[in-house]
């Protein structure tokens, strides 16, 4: 089990959005936006239902982004 740069405030994410090029911002894990108790829950286990195979495999941290100007969402990998 890795520890994600993002989500422990080690980095931040600057990414740009595709559609109008406006920094997006990071909402958080996408795991946690499953339920209300997915948050508390064991990481390594929702990330084998998280829709995303590689999660777990190549240790990485799926986070959602979004643009406040043009409400576009886009899924990110974070390297943990």
């Amino acid at each position: 089990m890795g520890i994600c740069p993002i989500c422990n405030g080690f980095e931040s994410s600057e990414t740009t959005c595709k559609q109008c090029q406006s920094v997006m911002e990071d909402k958080g894990r996408v795991i946690d936006y499953f339920d209300d108790y997915s948050p508390y829950m064991e990481i390594d286990g929702m990330k084998k239902i998280d829709g995303y195979e590689q999660t777990l495999q190549q240790h990485q941290c799926a986070h959602l982004l979004y643009c406040n100007h043009c409400q576009t969402e886009q899924v990110i990998f974070i390297q943990e």
